[in-house]
């Protein structure tokens, strides 16, 4: 399913979607132009507040940090051999900052929500021709889309360790790669289905 949303009563779960996805945004440009390692592991523990504002189980967070660890391992080797142990750090810590506040957006939005308010949000982009609602709709679906390939990803490596070769990076990415490629053909067809091209 795309939604991810976990319903809930907390101060995040209220909060309209169209504030979060500022935030969002707004995190997603701070960490990548302010190029401080203290600064960005602020932001990382401010996020991990927000998770238990939103009153979403730690066991939870724990389960979205399993699926991304074998990506944050991959980026540390490569940016430790390219640029050192700054950089590595750097890359890890904004690669995890973003992806569990993306996913605490997506679990305390509802998908309507999230659509509505980019759709608000792109209505001036109709004096140049282009669609509001069709922007808004691949843009909620690509947030939604994150957290799946990461939920595709554990499933993989549960089985893997069924099968003893957890420790093999590529028998885990080329699985990966072939499920989200299938997932997104199926997305295109059930867009098809339902006229979305002439929506």
């Amino acid at each position: 399913m795309l939604s991810l949303y976990r319903p809930g009563d907390s101060v995040l779960h209220r909060a309209p979607a169209g504030p979060k996805l500022v935030v969002l945004l707004v995190t997603c440009l701070t960490v990548f132009l302010v190029d401080e390692l203290w600064f960005t592991a602020v932001c990382g523990t401010v996020v991990l507040v927000l998770w238990r504002i939103a009153l979403i189980p730690y066991r939870e967070l724990g389960r979205q940090l399993r699926g991304l660890w074998v990506v944050a391992l991959l980026l540390a080797v490569f940016q430790v051999w390219a640029n050192g142990w700054h950089e590595a750090a750097m890359t890890v810590l904004r690669l995890l900052a973003l992806l569990l506040l993306a996913s605490l957006v997506t679990m305390t939005s509802r998908t309507s929500h999230i659509v509505d308010a980019l759709e608000s949000a792109a209505r001036p982009l109709a004096l140049v021709g282009l669609r509001p609602g069709r922007i808004a709709f691949l843009i909620g679906l690509t947030l939604r889309f994150i957290p799946l390939i990461r939920e595709k990803a554990e499933e993989i490596r549960a089985a893997q360790r069924a099968r003893g070769v957890e420790r093999r990076p590529l028998a885990l990415l080329l699985p990966l790669l072939l499920k989200t490629l299938t997932m997104a053909d199926a997305i295109s067809e059930a867009l098809d289905a339902r006229g979305f091209e002439s929506t």
